[in-house]
């Protein structure tokens, strides 16, 4: 009886020796971001933040293998404007997220590109403050995938949503309105260029997902909303009894890429 207890202890744990790496695995395939947002008070200090961001802070970290970096303004029009610089970094897995800020701070090369920044003394400030959201891929889209747009990108439009839910178990839903109601892959259909799908895991204003689609021009922008609207799908799917009130407040951000950003 001991033998036999002891045996199948045995072959129980090397089922689990297997099985664990493999849920790592697939864990691992859903990438992390990370948004970070720095909110100025001048031009001056928006002038700093931009020569740290081209000259440094992207540079190194394309030496550690992160690439896809994204760098956005709010549009001319938006009060924002001049204000807020938007910084959206991908992750392959938490551990990468963790370990990039001791990987930079031992880049000497990164340390002399930035020292403007990173050497700030108190009485001269770079910016007011950052404010840094972190956010985990959807199932339904694991991966970031840079739009392939043509036009100036004085004329493109990247609108960054932000849905929040009245509770954790509605915010569950409207994901799963996404994944499993195949949402995103409407999206998809329709040629939103989506940039990212993601839940915030750390985040002001939770439960709340995040994600961004991109378009060549604001008529462009119109147009395929429009066509979202009117898609069969779509007014199947909104009006599925399971998915009703799953959103209680809707963000939009209309944003332009700077010369130096990814993408």
């Amino acid at each position: 009886m001991i033998k036999r207890f002891f045996v199948s202890a045995l072959v129980c744990s090397f089922v689990l020796v297997a099985f664990v790496p493999t849920l790592v695995a697939q864990k691992s395939k859903q990438e992390f971001y990370e948004l970070k947002i720095y909110k100025l008070k001048d031009k001056e200090q928006g002038d700093r933040v931009e020569a740290y961001l081209k000259d440094a802070y992207l540079p190194a970290l394309h030496q550690t293998g992160v690439k896809n970096i994204g760098v956005f303004k709010p549009e001319e029009t938006d009060t924002a404007a001049g204000k807020k610089i938007y910084v959206l970094v991908p992750y392959n897995s938490m551990e990468q997220f963790l370990n990039t800020p001791e990987l930079l701070a031992a880049d000497k090369q990164y340390n002399a590109n930035g020292k403007d920044y990173i050497d700030a003394i108190y009485s001269l400030p770079t910016y007011e403050r950052i404010e840094s959201i972190l956010l985990r891929a959807f199932a339904g889209m694991p991966k970031m995938e840079a739009p392939a747009l043509t036009t100036p990108r004085s004329e493109r439009v990247y609108e960054l949503r932000s849905y929040e839910s009245a509770s954790e178990k509605i915010y569950r839903n409207k994901v799963q309105m996404f994944n499993k109601g195949d949402e995103i892959g409407l999206f998809k259909q329709l040629g939103f260029n989506a940039v990212f799908y993601a839940d915030v895991i750390v985040g002001s204003h939770m439960p709340n997902l995040m994600y961004m689609t991109t378009f060549a021009n604001r008529p462009s922008r119109e147009e395929h909303w429009k066509a979202f609207r009117d898609a069969p799908e779509w007014k199947k799917l909104s009006a599925m009894e399971e998915y009703q009130h799953n959103v209680s407040k809707n963000s939009t951000l209309f944003l332009r890429p700077t010369e130096y950003s990814d993408y």
